[in-house]
């Protein structure tokens, strides 16, 4: 089960004030373009083009509003506490006037989406060949952003698991 909220006036909101509805959430991870210029067979063939390696969730069930005050209250609480519980001196929902909260929750609408199907999608440059693979890797990890840092990770990760593999076959 998710749990969340959304404001009342996102269109997501009247989508499912009328009862429940099949719905699909992406969850992105580590995400970076890869050029081809990377590649190996770039100089080989030059049969290359640009990509993008990631990883996504798809999530998909039935999404349900819960326009009530009390079960929206203490979603709002729970998702404070989590947020806020380790911090050194952290905020709770009481700590803003009792009018001013009920004030802001009728402006939103807890949502729950009862989890019906995962499907988990990686493309880590595992249809490229090693040498391929090893120019990605490279680019990546001598990249300024921290995401194309932890996307060559994930790449030189799942390509060791693979050789371990084909290994173990042969």
């Amino acid at each position: 089960m998710l749990l969340g909220h959304v404001a009342r006036a996102n269109p997501h909101s009247r989508c499912v004030a009328n009862g429940p509805i099949s719905a699909l959430v992406i969850f992105t991870g580590p995400n970076a373009y890869v050029t081809p210029s990377w590649y190996a067979a770039k100089a080989e063939t030059g049969r290359v083009v640009p990509t993008w390696n990631y990883v996504a969730v798809h999530v998909y069930g039935t999404l349900q509003a819960h326009d009530d005050a009390e079960f929206l209250r203490a979603h709002l609480e729970t998702l404070t506490r989590q947020h806020e519980g380790t911090r050194p001196e952290p905020w709770h929902v009481t700590d803003a006037p009792a009018d001013f909260i009920a004030q802001q929750m009728k402006a939103i609408v807890a949502v729950t989406l009862r989890i019906e199907r995962l499907e988990g999608k990686w493309k880590m440059s595992q249809n490229r060949s090693d040498a391929d693979v090893a120019g990605v890797i490279q680019g990546l990890s001598s990249s300024a952003a921290p995401e194309d840092r932890t996307v060559a990770a994930i790449v030189a990760d799942r390509h060791a698991r693979r050789q371990t593999r084909e290994e173990r076959r042969s």
